[in-house]
């Protein structure tokens, strides 16, 4: 088969490929739907550790050489990453693009983003010896990377949907435990001041003996990074089969909590070293989709949303004025 119809195969066919789809609708998506260059590598980073080992050589090669890859045809970028040509075509669908030629397209416009754009002055790892100066900028540009990245690839036809069953919930149940037990703390709090019924579960007896009090019309959050921590997974299954509509939001977006998740938000991270654990990169974008979720939510229910918040600050006022004595 020449190069010429292997392009022209690649780029037309549209096979069955596990894992999770394309983002449809969302800020990130380019044409038929397919990521637009600068959200391929956010796509890269979040879905690279879910990938077989020589799809992970195909993902950071064009992740780390737009333009070289660029250049490349597909048994090019195999013989490159010592894969095969399947390999790269799977691996191109699996990041949402309809082929390699479209992926190529894709690098092709982020390696003339890159460079028409300033290179990062610093990089994520942090060193035990750095000084703090050094620390803080590293940390700062990690966390602005992880923020950006999970902007570009937030799906927002799932967040539109998932705000407009929280918007109508009878009730709201949240799960997450560690880290992401804070965010669904933060989360829960925020839609109570709305005059949302909303609970944080970080107990996992608590979270599934709550689970099964809901029906239809109520809604069920399950905070995981993972997409694999069981105490997350199990009441989210328990309120999925008791007919609550579920969303997962997660680091995996094909991960286990997802076969019960109605609606899935997917986060990105930075890089984990020694001394940036996951933990810390995952809560900030958490953070970030809670935000979108409540901000959204806000919007959709401002009638009754702007009354509730202005009571909560008045009842509040007085414990933020100066003591007098």
């Amino acid at each position: 088969m020449t190069n010429d119809v292997k392009e022209s195969f690649t780029s037309g066919a549209r096979a069955s490929v596990p894992g999770p789809s394309a983002p449809t609708g969302g800020g990130g998506s380019g044409p038929h739907g397919a990521p637009a260059p600068a959200a391929l590598a956010a796509k890269v980073r979040t879905l690279a550790p879910s990938m077989t080992r020589s799809m992970q050589r195909v993902a950071e090669a064009v992740a780390g050489d737009p333009a070289g890859c660029a250049a490349l045809t597909v048994t090019g970028l195999a013989e490159l990453t010592g894969t095969s040509e399947a390999t790269v075509v799977r691996t191109a669908r699996l990041l949402g693009y309809p082929g390699y030629r479209d992926l190529r397209l894709a690098l092709a416009g982020l390696a003339a983003q890159q460079q028409s754009g300033r290179a990062p002055s610093v990089t994520a790892d942090i060193a035990v010896d750095d000084p703090i100066a050094d620390v803080v900028a590293k940390l700062a540009y990690d966390e602005q990377q992880t923020l950006a990245d999970t902007a570009a690839g937030l799906d927002t036809v799932q967040l539109g949907a998932a705000v407009t069953a929280l918007a109508g919930a009878r009730r709201i149940d949240i799960y997450g435990v560690g880290a992401s037990g804070l965010v669904a703390q933060d989360l829960g709090q925020k839609l109570l001041r709305i005059g949302l019924l909303a609970h944080a579960h970080s107990d996992p007896h608590l979270a599934v003996t709550n689970a099964v009090q809901l029906r239809s019309g109520d809604v069920a959050i399950a905070i995981t990074h993972s997409g694999s921590t069981g105490d997350v997974i199990e009441p989210l299954r328990v309120a999925f089969d008791h007919g609550a509509t579920t969303v997962a939001i997660t680091g995996r977006p094909d991960g286990p909590v997802t076969q019960y998740a109605d609606h899935i938000l997917t986060t990105s991270t930075a890089r984990e070293s020694e001394l940036r654990p996951a933990a810390m990169s995952s809560r900030t974008s958490q953070l970030l989709v809670v935000d979108c979720l409540f901000t959204c939510v806000t919007q959709r229910t401002y009638e009754t949303a702007a009354p509730a918040l202005a009571a909560s600050y008045e009842a509040l006022a007085h414990r933020h004025s100066p003591r007098t004595r």
